[in-house]
């Protein structure tokens, strides 16, 4: 569980000291071997949480943990070295600005755009010709043992 990755031992890179953590930022939790301070429970080693109080050498992470029937929140202090940025929140940033960049340009030009996703549609209509389309039949093939 708490093993590196191949070519990965050895000393923490100092970029995982560098960067800067804010209240609210959703951060993965893993537990990193090489330092035993700070380290989560097994129980939150791979989980997502949200960041509510920084520290110069730690951050407290929001989790919420199953117990019986319904969740709880617990709040947990963990070492920099244990967390990094969730990558969950890329893809919505990343539409939200193709989105304001649409609009914008829909401003500008006076067409009306949606902007919002759409679910996949059902397929269009088609017409299948048998004119030289025969039908065929299909069946099972007879079970054979092979001895």
């Amino acid at each position: 569980m708490f093993s590196q990755k191949f070519r990965e031992h050895g000393q923490i890179r100092l970029s995982t000291y560098l960067k800067t953590y804010k209240v609210g930022d959703i951060v993965d939790i893993k537990a990193h071997a090489a330092v035993q301070k700070g380290m989560p429970h097994k129980f939150y080693h791979g989980r997502t949480g949200i960041v509510y109080n920084v520290t110069k050498s730690a951050v407290g992470v929001i989790v919420n943990k199953r117990v019986g029937n319904r969740y709880m929140e617990k709040r947990i202090n963990v070492r920099v070295e244990h967390v990094k940025h969730s990558k969950c929140r890329d893809d919505f940033l990343r539409r939200v600005k193709e989105n304001q960049a649409k609009l914008q340009e829909a401003h500008k030009s006076g067409v009306r755009v949606v902007v919002k996703r759409q679910p996949s549609q059902p397929r269009d209509a088609r017409h299948v010709s048998t004119k030289h389309n025969e039908p065929e039949t299909i069946t099972a093939i007879p079970y054979e043992t092979l001895i």
